[in-house]
């Protein structure tokens, strides 16, 4: 996953690095001062009185330029020897210019500026004179940060470790303005999407909030995450539900219903977080409760603040002081709430809570909404301002469907690379539809992994008939849908159900049939038939053959991926599709209605996402016909991948 990027410009004093570090400081992302990469490598040409271009590039090389990225005490090394103070001298700023104009020399470092940026996994504030231009265009915010002369040299001035004359000062800066200023593309020039700030007469509080207010508007900052961990059944996801103010959870009094991390974007008080439900947590977890424990602890490992659940129905048990002795290994943020609280009378049962250790126990019932609203705003109170997560990232979304136990998990666990969601043997293992970015093929996907489709008319439980209407609504979510099916048996009426409901959803569309290292040479041939017989209406779906467990051809998805989304997102001009349809229709009429010639005067493309087209005729026109010229369109402009919709709009002749 690439990590945001604020790239901010400008001529050197303008207060460049001081807003960068503060920024990342607020932010907890990390910094990098380029310039610094700039001045040490001129400190090291001039220890080695090298100024040849082949050879200052041959002794970085030989001596690796390195640098800190942490904001509290961002260093710059030279084999390992901390030059942070001795590049800030006059010495080298007369001098670095001169350096920074070199071909060879800047090819280098921007590649090293480059490669720091891309191994930040989170967010990044890049300082210097070129990085929005230059080293890294494809940055989320770009700032072109500058001030008159005189406040640059105040600045320069307080950074300096030596004692020179403001004029001295000045004329350096003055110099650096002038050599920057004939290089073909000069610092001095911000990026044409750059926002510029006139720092001249703002202090740096007033600097940060402008900045700030830019990066919210643009959701570039990590919404904070809250997880909520606990023992089976004492109330997590009703806790979630209530929070989030929406029945999105799955509830049922059967204990572990939920069995994935499942994230939901929630609000209070204008404050945007992120509330992680997990399965529950148990000491000596068997079989598939041990892969809900593993994804109970990951989500304290993410979290930024726990609340931990306890039924005060039941009271704390043995098994909540071990999972108290690992919330206290984790060093996270933790806030006990005790669950179940209907009246005055379990709040002074609840009281006992006190002995765990864990100070002050807040009582809610997440059933009633008592006490939710007290406890929100203490969650508020210790939430960070800014946390790891991105809300509106902008990604495309993938939702990936299909009857229980058909891989689709095993498929996004392929994909990542690693262990993302719950895999067991047993079918319906998932049943909240899980959002995961997923990087491969060259592109981070937003993936929502969603519970296998049953059988239409009668679910085995109140779970299965609540985890269907959660999958219909990830499809609405979604843009592709990679409806996953079993290559090594049968197609089932659920597996056609699945298929039609994505096409009902107007969703582009992925076949994937998985589970080919299952399938022989009489099984291909058998399940072709089978795909002629039940999938004729769909011969424009992308396919893919893939093996989930062990990951042949995964890379396959990724193109087919893109081309159903060109193909979903297509828009073909008016005057071409009606030159297009003219010359269609004169070839090949619609056929007579009761007696009448149905003339089509007129169509257009009323939107995309899907494609969906109106023709004006003066007769209504058979759905046949309307195939036919559905057919032609994808012949004549692809369309892959996407369904489309040629709807008739009759309108008597005027």
């Amino acid at each position: 996953m690439n990590p945001v990027v604020v790239a901010i410009d400008g001529p050197s004093g303008s207060g460049k690095s001081s807003t960068a570090k503060a920024i990342a400081k607020r932010a907890h992302w990390s910094y990098l001062d380029t310039g610094a990469l700039y001045r040490a490598l001129t400190w090291l040409a001039l220890e080695n009185n090298c100024e040849e271009e082949n050879g200052l590039v041959d002794l970085a090389i030989a001596h690796p330029i390195t640098f800190s990225t942490n904001p509290d005490n961002p260093r710059v090394y030279v084999d390992d020897k901390d030059v942070s103070e001795v590049i800030r001298s006059l010495r080298i700023t007369d001098k670095v210019s001169e350096f920074a104009r070199m071909p060879l020399v800047r090819s280098y470092l921007v590649g090293l500026q480059r490669a720091i940026i891309n191994s930040i996994q989170t967010g990044i504030v890049v300082e210097g004179r070129d990085i929005g231009t230059v080293v890294y265009p494809d940055a989320q915010l770009k700032i072109f940060l500058y001030a008159d002369l005189q406040a640059r040299t105040d600045r320069r001035e307080s950074e300096m470790n030596e004692t020179v004359s403001t004029e001295r000062v000045a004329q350096s800066l003055q110099n650096r303005d002038e050599i920057d200023s004939t290089r073909t593309i000069s610092p001095l020039r911000p990026a044409e999407d750059a926002l510029e700030i006139d720092s001249t007469l703002l202090n740096l509080d007033e600097v940060v909030d402008v900045i700030w207010g830019w990066l919210g508007e643009r959701s570039l900052l990590g919404l904070p995450k809250v997880a909520i961990i606990g023992r089976p059944n004492v109330g997590k996801s009703t806790l979630v539900n209530r929070i989030i103010g929406r029945r999105e959870a799955i509830v049922e009094d059967t204990p572990g219903v939920t069995r994935d991390r499942v994230k939901y974007e929630a609000e209070w008080n204008g404050r945007r977080f992120i509330l992680i439900d997990t399965g529950g947590w148990e000491v000596k977890p068997e079989g598939i409760s041990e892969k809900i424990t593993a994804g109970a602890e990951m989500a304290i490992a993410e979290a930024d603040l726990i609340l931990f659940v306890i039924d005060v129905q039941i009271g704390a048990l043995d098994e909540d002081d071990s999972l108290i002795d690992l919330l206290r290994r984790s060093g996270k943020e933790t806030i006990l709430v005790a669950n179940k609280v209907d009246s005055d009378v379990d709040e002074a049962d609840g009281h006992a809570l006190w002995n765990l250790g864990l100070d002050q126990p807040y009582f809610v019932s997440a059933l009633h909404g008592r006490g939710a609203g007290d406890l929100l705003d203490i969650v508020m109170e210790k939430l960070p301002e800014v946390g790891s997560e991105l809300a509106d990232d902008g990604y495309r979304r993938i939702a990936l469907v299909g009857r229980p136990n058909v891989g689709k998990s095993s498929l996004l666990n392929i994909l990542a690379g690693e262990s993302r969601v719950l895999v067991d043997d047993v079918a319906g293992t998932t049943r909240d539809p899980v959002d995961e970015l997923i990087e491969f093929g060259g592109t981070t996907w937003r993936f929502i992994d969603t519970a296998g489709i049953r059988k239409r008319a009668i679910y085995d439980s109140g779970t299965d008939y609540y985890a269907s209407l959660r999958t219909a609504a990830a499809l609405d979510r979604a843009e592709v849908a990679v409806i996953v099916l079993d290559a090594s048996i049968p197609l089932t009426e659920q597996d056609l159900r699945v298929i039609t409901m994505a096409e009902e959803a107007g969703r582009a569309m992925v076949l994937v049939m998985n589970k080919w290292d299952l399938v022989d040479e009489d099984r291909q041939i058998q399940l072709d038939k089978e795909l002629d017989r039940n999938l004729e209406r769909y011969p424009w779906v992308q396919r893919v053959n893939v093996s989930a467990k062990t990951g042949w051809h995964r890379d396959r998805l990724a193109p087919a991926l893109r081309t159903a989304i060109k193909g979903w997102e297509t828009r073909i001009p008016t005057s071409k599709l009606n030159s297009f349809l003219g010359a269609l229709i004169a070839a090949t009429p619609p056929p007579v209605r009761s007696g009448k010639q149905p003339k089509i005067r007129f169509a257009t493309q009323v939107q995309i996402s899907p494609p969906k087209f109106v023709l004006f005729s003066s007769e209504w026109v058979e759905v046949a016909y309307r195939r036919f010229i559905e057919r032609r369109l994808r012949e004549e402009f692809g369309f892959n991948g996407s369904p489309i919709e040629v709807a008739i709009k009759v309108r008597e002749k005027d």
